[in-house]
Parts: C-alpha cells; sequence; structure tokens
C-alpha cells in the first residue's frame, strides 16, 4: 500500500535509491545535490541498503568508479550538479559508449561562470549529445517516481544505455511537497535484480571494456548507440505503463496539459511548467484557447509524437532555461522546430530564454506570452523569433 510522506526532491531521490538499494554509489559533494549522496551514505550507515558507498576526490572519479562498477557487473548510480557533471563530461561519453546501463541524478545547477549556484538547464543540456537517456521531473514526486523507473529503462537488453534522472535545483531539491511513496517490496519487486549478460567478473566470458576503436569499428558502434536509443522510445512507454499499475500515476513522453483545443501552446521543461499552468488555468477562465506541453523525456527526443500533439495549435512559444550562444534558437527550441519542420507543420513558433542562474518566472510573465502568441496567430507578424524574457536588457 502506497504511503504519504512530506520529502524535498533530494530525499525523495535518497528514498528511491534506498528502496532500489544499488549496489554501488560513488559520489562527491557539490550544491544542491550534495543531500543525495549525504542522506544515502546514511542509510548505508545505518545498514538499511547492503550498498557500497565510494566518497571519492571528485566527479570526474565519481563517474569513473560508476563505469568500472557497472562494468564489472553491478548496479551503479551517483549524484552531482552543473560543474560537478563538466568534471565528468569525458566519462559521460564512456558510460554511453560501453552501454553501461548506471544512472545519475542529475540536480540541475546553471554552469560558471560567473559562479551561480541556482537552477537553469545549462549543465544537463550541455550533455544532451552524449549518448544519455534524459528524464526530466516538474516536482518531487516526479523526481522519485523518475528514479524507480529509470533502471528498468537502462538495463533492458534492447537499451543498455545510461540514464540521467534531472530536477531542479533548489526549486525542486530543496523544497519540501507532500508526495505518495510505494513500500519497498513493491519497487524492489518492480525494479528487480539487475542480472547482466556480460561483465568483467564473469571467469566464463572474459572480455575488455573500453578498447580502442579503430576507423573498422569505430562508426558502427555509434549507430548501434542510436539504434539503442531509438529503442529506448518504446520501453520507456511499456514501463511507464506497468509503473501506473502499481503507483497509478501515468507517464510518457511528456505531459499534454489542456491541449484537446489549444490554439496557442507553450512547451517547456521542467519545475517552471507548474507556473505555466497556472497561467494556462487562468486564461481557460477568460475563455481562451491555450495549453502546454511539459517534456518529461528529452532524450530519446519524441520528435513526431509532439509534432502531432501541436498539429492544431496556431502559434507555439519554446521555452528553454540554457542559452546555446548562437544567436538562433536554445536545444529545445531547436528540437522543437525541427520536428514542426519534418512534419509540415504549420505553425508559428517563438523560442524564449528564460530562468537563467535561477531567475524567477511568474504567472504574468507566461500569460503575457499566451498573449503574444494569441497576437501572432491573429495574424501579426512574429518579430523576433529567438526572445529573453524576465532580464534587464
Amino acid at each position: 500500500m502506497a504511503r504519504r510522506d512530506r520529502l524535498s526532491g533530494n530525499e525523495a531521490v535518497a528514498e528511491a535509491l534506498r528502496q532500489i538499494n544499488p549496489d554501488v554509489m560513488a559520489a562527491f559533494p557539490i550544491t544542491p545535490s550534495t543531500e543525495i549522496p549525504q542522506y544515502f551514505s546514511k542509510f548505508v550507515a545505518n545498514g538499511q541498503v547492503d550498498s557500497e558507498f565510494i566518497p571519492v576526490e571528485s566527479e570526474h572519479s565519481a563517474m569513473s568508479a560508476v563505469i568500472g562498477a557497472e562494468a564489472a557487473g553491478a548496479r551503479s548510480v551517483t549524484a552531482t550538479s552543473s560543474a560537478g557533471m563538466a568534471l565528468m563530461w569525458e566519462e559521460l561519453y564512456l558510460a554511453a559508449s560501453n552501454r553501461l546501463p548506471c544512472v545519475l541524478t542529475l540536480v540541475n545547477r546553471a554552469l560558471s561562470g560567473p559562479i551561480n549556484i541556482n537552477c537553469d538547464h545549462s549543465d544537463s543540456m550541455g550533455a544532451r549529445d552524449s549518448g544519455w537517456i534524459q528524464i526530466y521531473a516538474e516536482n518531487n514526486q516526479e523526481a522519485y517516481d523518475n528514479l524507480v523507473m529509470a533502471y528498468r529503462i537502462a538495463e533492458h537488453k534492447d537499451v543498455k544505455l545510461p540514464v540521467m534522472i534531472c530536477q531542479d535545483g533548489f526549486i525542486t531539491s530543496h523544497a519540501v511537497e507532500n508526495i505518495v511513496l510505494l513500500e519497498d517490496k513493491e519497487v524492489k519487486d518492480f525494479v528487480g535484480e539487475y542480472e547482466p549478460e556480460n561483465y568483467l567478473l564473469n571467469p566464463q566470458c572474459p572480455m575488455a571494456v573500453g578498447p580502442y576503436s579503430v576507423t573498422n569499428y569505430y562508426f558502427e558502434a555509434k549507430r548501434a548507440q542510436a539504434e539503442a536509443m531509438k529503442n529506448a522510445k518504446q520501453v520507456a512507454l511499456d514501463v511507464a505503463k506497468e509503473f501506473a499499475k502499481i503507483s497509478g500515476r501515468e507517464y510518457g513522453f511528456f505531459e499534454e496539459y489542456k491541449m484537446d483545443d489549444a490554439e496557442e501552446a507553450v512547451v517547456i521543461i521542467g519545475s517552471a511548467a507548474g507556473t505555466a499552468k497556472d497561467a494556462v488555468d487562468e486564461l481557460r477562465a477568460k475563455g481562451r484557447k491555450v495549453g502546454l506541453i511539459k517534456i518529461r523525456v528529452f532524450r530519446p527526443f519524441p520528435a513526431e509524437e509532439i509534432a502531432e500533439a501541436l498539429k492544431n495549435v496556431k502559434a507555439v512559444a519554446i521555452m528553454d532555461r540554457t542559452e546555446s550562444f548562437n544567436n538562433c534558437c536554445g536545444p529545445l527550441g531547436a528540437e522543437v522546430r525541427a520536428a514542426l519542420y519534418n512534419a509540415k507543420a504549420d505553425c508559428d513558433t517563438v523560442n524564449y530564454v528564460y530562468g537563467l542562474g535561477g531567475r524567477d518566472i511568474r504567472v504574468e510573465d507566461f500569460i503575457g506570452i499566451y498573449d503574444e502568441l494569441l497576437r501572432i496567430a491573429t495574424g501579426g507578424d512574429i518579430g523576433e523569433f529567438y526572445r529573453y524574457i524576465g532580464v534587464r536588457e
């Protein structure tokens, strides 16, 4: 039977890890993800899990230890944020290319400089092409649920790729919310035991991990990774369907909020979706046909599905919580526009950068965005496609 609790996002993630009981956690502290290994190390010290906790000297070492443990046949995890993930950048590619289904719990934080410890998505978006599956949470409940599903997706025989579970720094990681937890046995039975097919400590099948790949093989290895990422789409849906049976909570690639008859829509990732929903509710009460799409699975990117969800929309605002410095579009803006272009969709789009370094975005800001979309949808000139909101110009 499910039980209710009041937990921060970091506590919720640590609680999910306690229930999963991975074989190895290697971690180095960095704000705002420090609490996750802190809480988990207490579970280890108290005998609530039999995991091996490895305190290391850097985030590069943390991911290196996770790679080594996973390659040896151990279910492994680490946690980090911002510059910590930047320090393990090289290792992210190694974990993915070696097809190691480890998990990284990322608490999104702005990358330096200038130094900032608050939320934006520059860390995870910078790693969007590293070969990791990326799943984002709007709130603490989703952070918990996403982690419970992570290993089932990563370890599937048709996938075998690492998974990055992302939540917004301080906004969800430290804020306390009411959430519903599954019972320990439900999580244990759902996740199951890790049974790797090939691993270094298997004396019956000697193998190498991370060998030098000459020209004759490298391309094929990357193509195989791409195929695994493609397979992860259906696997993520299948796992979510099974999860719904034990939790009652349903998940897809994204959430459609009041999109049935929407003529203007916002596409967004992360915690600010909750603020945007309040704006949608306020405008719907006034008779406006507005809606929202909140992306949950960013890698693999559900391009066809998003284009289908937006097929009847006249104007779309795509929200990026990071800057790509290309004077053209942000990461989410590029992905959504490409999806719409490939589908030959007939709608106008604008791309907003918002919330960098933890800058707040309010309901009033989203109402202004929807007003701008209405102006565009009724024949107004699009004007500047790539825009900023909430910044002092």
